[in-house]
């Protein structure tokens, strides 16, 4: 597992990365359990917001998301400034280009 992991922001602000999103998931809490820890791959429940033109539209729950954890790293978009500190792992939140999502 992930012992001490600091990621600097690239964008002043959770607000700045969801204008630069425009249209999008805010993904704001992860279900479950789901990453193969050899291949990388990972499907979590999630739920969140649904954003268009860099606003919060509503809200989105029942859905999962599925992908590679490598994949993810390298459609790393933008990380906010928003650092949130949970133990060893501080970051912001982060942008990612695309992901797999299924659910209503």
């Amino acid at each position: 597992g992930i012992h001490n992991w600091l990621v600097k922001a690239t964008d002043p602000s959770l607000e700045s990365l969801l204008k630069k999103m425009d249209r999008g998931l805010l993904v704001t809490e992860l279900m479950g359990q789901g990453v193969n820890t050899v291949t990388g791959d990972y499907s979590r429940g999630a739920a969140g917001f649904w954003v268009e033109n860099g606003e919060i539209q509503y809200p989105v729950s029942e859905i999962t998301i599925a992908g590679n954890l490598k994949d993810m790293l390298q459609n790393i978009v933008a990380i906010g400034g928003d650092i949130e500190k949970r133990g060893a792992v501080q970051t912001g939140s982060i942008l990612i280009e695309r992901m797999q999502v299924a659910g209503n």
